[in-house]
C-alpha cells in the first residue's frame, strides 16, 4: 500500500527530533535522549500493537490528546509503569509534540492539548540522607596503593566537594579543570547547557592532581575526558553502570566501618549529602541553589527538605555535532510503524 505524504512528514520529524535536534539543540545529555527514545518507541508501539496504526495512516490525529490519554492508561495498567515513569514518559512526548508544532504550525495544537493533560500525582520520595560519619567510611575505602583504588578516591572526592551531578562529572573534560590558578575551581556544564563554575578545596586538588599525572600523563589533551573508560580510552567517558558498580562495591566495605553507609548507595546520595551538609554549616539556601545548578530557589527548597522558616529567610536574603551518515528509515524500513518512524522496536 502507498505511504501517505503527511505520514512521511510526520516520521522525517520524528527522526529529525532524535538524530538531530535533540542532541544538537536540547540537550547533551544521554540519559535525557534515552528518555525521549524510549518514549517515542513506546508510544510508536502503542499506536502499532493497540491502535493497528500502519505506515499508510500515520497522522496528526494519531497524536491527538485522547490518544495521548488512552497511552499513559496503557503505560500504567498493562505495562505496569509507575507514576513517575509515566510522568517522565508524556514529558519526554511533549518536548517532540513541541519540535513537531514548531516546524508544522498544522501540528501546533497538539503540544498544546497534550501540555494540559496532569501529571499523575506521586509519593514524594525522600533521598535517604548521607552522615558526615558515613562519607567520611566510605572514602577510607578505596585502596589507594593500586590505581583503580587512586581513580576511585579522586572521582568520590571531586562529586562529594562540589556537590555535582553524576553525568557532570563524567562528562567533565580536562579543559573545564583549572587546578593551577589561584583558586582552582572546575566548570561544569549542567542541565540546559547553562555552565557554573565551583571552586575546589586544597584536598580535592592534590587527589585530582596524582590522578591527571597518572591517568593522563603529563600534557593531557582538553578535550580528553577526566574519567574516561578503559574499553574507549580518553575519548570515551566511564558509564554510570560502572559507577555505580565502583559504588556498591565501595558502600560494603564502608558499612562494616559505620553501618549508616547504605548498601545501596547510588551517585546522587552523594550529591545531596554535600547540600546537606552545607546547610547544616550555614550555608544560605540561595547560595546551595547556585552551586547546586538549580534553575529555581523552589526546587532547593523542596530537594532539602527546607521548613517554611527556613524558606522565608532565604527569600528575605534574596530581596537583600552528531553521527549524520545515519540513512532516514522512512525511506527504507521492515515494514514496521516503529522502523518507519526510526525509533527503537517496543520491548515486549
Amino acid at each position: 500500500m502507498k505511504i501517505g505524504a503527511e505520514a512521511i512528514v510526520i516520521a522525517r520529524h520524528i527522526f529529525d527530533f532524535l538524530n538531530t535536534y535533540a542532541s544538537f539543540q536540547k540537550t547533551e545529555s544521554m540519559n535525557t535522549l534515552k528518555s525521549y527514545q524510549t518514549a517515542l518507541s513506546l508510544y510508536v508501539g502503542f499506536l502499532e500493537s493497540k491502535k493497528r496504526i500502519t505506515r499508510t495512516d500515520l497522522c496528526g490525529k494519531c497524536f491527538e490528546r485522547t490518544v495521548v490519554e488512552e497511552w499513559l492508561r496503557w503505560l500504567a495498567i498493562d505495562r505496569g509503569c509507575s507514576p513517575e515513569t509515566c510522568n517522565v514518559r508524556l514529558s519526554s512526548l511533549r518536548v517532540f509534540l513541541e519540535y513537531l508544532g514548531s516546524r508544522d504550525i498544522q501540528y501546533l495544537y497538539l503540544s498544546n492539548d497534550a501540555s494540559s493533560i496532569p501529571l499523575r500525582k506521586c509519593q514524594k520520595k525522600k533521598i535517604q540522607g548521607l552522615s558526615r560519619d558515613a562519607v567520611k567510611a566510605l572514602m577510607a575505602c578505596p585502596e589507594v596503593k593500586t590505581k583503580t583504588g587512586r581513580r576511585d578516591i579522586a572521582f568520590l572526592i571531586l562529586m562529594y566537594c562540589t556537590a555535582a551531578r553524576i553525568d557532570e562529572v563524567l562528562s567533565l573534560k580536562i579543559g573545564k579543570l583549572h587546578l593551577k590558578q589561584q583558586k582552582p575551581n572546575v566548570t561544569f556544564i549542567g542541565k540546559g547547557n547553562k555552565m557554573r563554575t565551583l571552586y575546589l578545596l586544597p584536598k580535592a586538588v592534590v587527589h585530582l592532581e596524582k590522578y591527571l599525572n597518572e591517568f593522563h600523563g603529563q600534557e593531557p589533551g582538553p578535550e580528553s575526558y577526566v574519567f574516561y573508560s578503559r574499553n574507549t580510552g580518553l575519548t570515551g567517558k566511564m558509564t554510570q553502570a560502572a559507577i555505580s558498580k565502583m559504588l556498591k562495591k565501595h558502600a560494603l566495605a564502608a558499612h562494616e566501618i559505620c553501618q549508616e553507609v547504605p548498601l545501596t548507595l547510588h551517585a546522587h546520595q552523594l550529591r545531596h549529602a554535600k547540600a546537606s551538609h552545607w546547610l547544616e554549616d550555614g550555608m544560605n539556601i540561595v547560595q546551595i541553589s547556585f552551586l547546586l545548578g538549580h534553575e529555581n530557589l523552589q526546587t532547593t527548597m523542596v530537594y532539602l527538605d527546607i521548613t517554611t522558616e527556613l524558606e522565608a529567610e532565604a527569600l528575605a536574603t534574596l530581596e537583600d555535532e552528531k553521527d549524520k551518515s545515519i540513512k532516514p528509515k522512512w525511506r527504507n524500513d521492515d515494514g514496521t510503524l516503529a522502523a518507519f518512524c526510526s525509533v527503537k522496536p517496543m520491548k515486549k
